[in-house]
């Protein structure tokens, strides 16, 4: 059943307003998943701040050119049945949802992905993403890595206390 003029107005219009507020889209083949498993990859998407849209490239290319930062990006690549990973938030985020469903779907096979400036990245750039840690992942590494000389200062401190109350002690006690 072919849709309405208005209903691929609508998607283009969304899928444009998507796109301008991305960091980073990842798109990939998914033939040969079934619903239930689209489904599946919807909600494991959700949970991480992901939005997974299946819209035809067709459509996708018109949004693309009417929004500025996209509009000289290369879209040869968008060919086939693909599906749209879009994050606003990380710009790992995508690629790690879709790394990680693809571990237990092989039918999904990463084909590239639009940064949030308009570069296009080849799949095999995505999937070397897929393999950062996320934002919250580099946060807390960092945290820990300011915070490792207090602790140091702290257990130093602490040793040399501890030998001197273990003398006194042993003066007392002799």
């Amino acid at each position: 059943m072919a849709i309405s003029r208005d209903k691929k107005n609508a998607l283009v219009s969304e899928m444009s307003e998507t796109l301008a507020g991305a960091k980073m889209t990842v798109f990939a083949q998914y033939q040969g998943l079934s619903v239930a498993d689209i489904q599946e990859l919807r909600a494991a998407a959700r949970e991480a701040g992901v939005v997974i849209k299946v819209v035809k490239n067709r459509l996708v290319r018109v949004a693309m050119e009417s929004t500025d930062t996209y509009k000289d990006t290369d879209t040869t690549a968008l060919n086939g049945q693909l599906l749209y990973a879009i994050s606003s938030e990380d710009e790992v985020a995508p690629a790690q949802v879709l790394d990680k469903f693809a571990k237990t779907h092989p039918a999904l096979q990463f084909a590239g992905a639009f940064s949030g400036e308009g570069a296009t990245l080849s799949a095999d750039e995505v999937k070397a993403l897929a393999g950062l840690p996320s934002k919250n992942q580099l946060v807390a590494q960092v945290v820990a890595q300011l915070l490792s000389p207090v602790h140091d200062v702290t257990n130093a401190l602490s040793g040399n206390l501890h030998a001197l109350l273990d003398g006194v002690e042993a003066k007392a006690t002799s």
